[in-house]
């Protein structure tokens, strides 16, 4: 028999959800474990205090001042001590004998818990392509969702596989550095100015003083950025004051706001969208000075992909040492030791690749594990017949007592902002279930469980908001086009964080109805 342990609630991840999930479920008075198959904490809670008094350099807060920020917060709060680090879930199954989940990990330990809240991440579970001979390969090989620490490309010849929002950031930073930097581009990008910068002095004051209307904005927004989304459709105002309307976005930067911003059409309105998209092209080709590399580089499909944001992305391409190879024309046909064979017989030599290929979105991280419910199913079988299904992104029907933070279709909006509404959410459920325990003449019975139905209504209210949007007409990994086999499905609710808040306000004066009763 392993080893086993037992707690109130299991927190799979140590992610900005998870360590948040971890202090909320703590200052509930419950007993939690939280497991991670990384060596160290990856994310943080929210904390307005903290929040006011930490300052940050610049708009876009970079990966070193991220990390550093992670681990005060880890150690302001004491967190460390519930946290199991390199320890992966192996398997999880729920037992109704003693109506708890028995969860098997790496280090062969068995944890019997109460409730168990995933916080796996959306975009986690790395994608590598199938490429023939990648194993051939004699030079660095990394993916971009599991970079090195340290490294240095000075002098290397490196092809970069993909240009969505990673590859863009990672072609802009090394690009001045190595000797020579081949894009394999699989589908050219619309990408806008980030508008980044440092934060001066009054700008802070700005924020601090104005950090409860903010957060109420963000919260009660759309796609929950900070901004005011456009009331005023594209295709009711001139060409002239469209296209002063597209410059202005162009020069505060941000990507969400160029496409939400500016009108609020642009994801439901052809015409609307092809006046985004030639904007745009326009600004590639202003921008790129050989004019291959700027066809090259201009998309012909709906701006309906997540909207890119850049620190000079196009201007990459200026540099002699900065090519392209167009995928859509030029296939990959195999890797070789010294690097990449195309379809058109050229052998490109390589010292470094980087797959800048994404992930296997939103359920990917949850079909690679063995999670049964109560009837012995997998979620993996459970979501075979029309793809990830949940009620709310957060609870399955006969999966008792499991939350997914950010699950499948949960809102396609700013992440730290949903982090912190499922987050509440799932505390609210597991509270209010340890309330009627207390009441209970057989309190291990108690369960919170989404109802069939709920799970199905759910799921249409997705795919009818879906079907209203311009994303379902592009291929993107938003339906899971970038994993080669991966069934097309809907994976969002993009009824933007107010319409979810509101969804979750409805279930409360519903008295949950959508749960199975307490």
């Amino acid at each position: 028999m392993p080893e086993s342990e037992t707690c109130d609630a299991l927190v799979v991840g140590a992610g900005f959800g998870g360590l948040y999930q971890l202090y909320r479920l703590r200052e509930a008075g419950l007993n939690v474990i939280v497991i991670d198959a990384a060596g160290d904490v990856g994310g943080t809670c929210w904390d307005k205090e903290d929040l006011l008094q930490y300052h940050w350099k610049d708009h876009y807060v970079k990966q070193p001042e991220v990390l550093a920020y992670l681990n005060h917060v880890a150690d302001r709060y004491d967190m460390r001590k519930h946290i199991k680090f390199r320890t992966e879930l192996v398997d999880a199954k729920w037992d109704d004998s003693i109506h708890r989940w028995r969860i098997q990990t790496s280090g062969g330990k068995e944890i019997q818990s109460r409730y168990m809240v995933t916080a796996l991440g959306l975009l986690s579970k790395q994608n590598y392509p199938a490429y023939p001979g990648i194993d051939l390969f004699k030079g660095e090989l990394y993916h971009t969702g599991n970079w090195p620490q340290q490294h240095d490309f000075k002098n290397k010849r490196v092809g970069v596989i993909g240009n969505g929002s990673t590859g863009v950031q990672v072609i802009t930073a090394i690009a001045k550095e190595v000797k020579s930097l081949l894009c394999f581009q699989r589908t050219p990008q619309y990408s806008v100015p980030s508008g980044d910068g440092p934060v001066s002095k009054e700008y802070r004051e700005k924020i601090n003083q104005n950090y409860d209307a903010i957060w109420h904005q963000v919260k009660n927004s759309a796609v929950a950025f900070g901004f005011e989304e456009s009331t005023v459709p594209a295709s009711s105002v001139t060409e002239e004051e469209r296209e002063a309307k597209f410059e202005e976005a162009w020069q505060k930067g941000n990507g969400f706001r160029f496409m939400f911003w500016t009108f609020n059409d642009l994801t439901t309105n052809e015409e609307s969208n092809e006046a985004a998209c030639e904007f745009i092209r326009k600004k590639i080709r202003q921008t790129v000075k050989d004019p291959k590399k700027a066809e090259k580089l201009c998309p012909t499909d709906f701006y309906a992909r997540r909207p890119l944001c850049d620190a000079g992305y196009y201007e990459q391409f200026n540099r002699p040492n900065v090519d392209i190879v167009d995928l859509k024309q030029t296939k990959i046909t195999e890797f070789t030791e010294k690097g990449i064979r195309t379809s058109d017989g050229t052998d490109h030599e390589l010292d470094v690749i980087i797959f800048a290929t994404g992930f296997d979105a939103v359920d990917g991280n949850y079909t690679r594990v063995a999670i049964k419910g109560r009837h012995g199913e997998s979620l993996k079988e459970h979501w075979s017949e029309i793809g990830p299904t949940t009620y709310l992104g957060v609870s399955v029907p006969d999966f008792p007592n499991l939350f997914m933070i950010t699950g499948p279709n949960g809102p396609f909006t700013n992440i730290p902002p949903t982090l912190e509404t499922h987050v509440e959410w799932i505390t609210e459920l597991i509270k209010r279930a340890e309330a009627h325990r207390k009441d209970s003449s057989d309190p291990e019975s108690v369960v919170v469980e989404a109802k069939p139905e709920a799970e199905q209504r759910w799921t249409q209210l997705c795919k009818e908001l879906s079907d209203n949007s311009l994303f379902k007409k592009t291929d993107s990994w938003i339906f899971g086009a970038n994993v080669p086999g991966k069934k097309n499905a809907v994976m969002f609710y993009f009824g933007g964080l107010k319409g979810f808040r509101d969804e979750l306000e409805k279930e409360r004066q519903s008295a949950y109805a959508g749960y199975v009763p307490l």
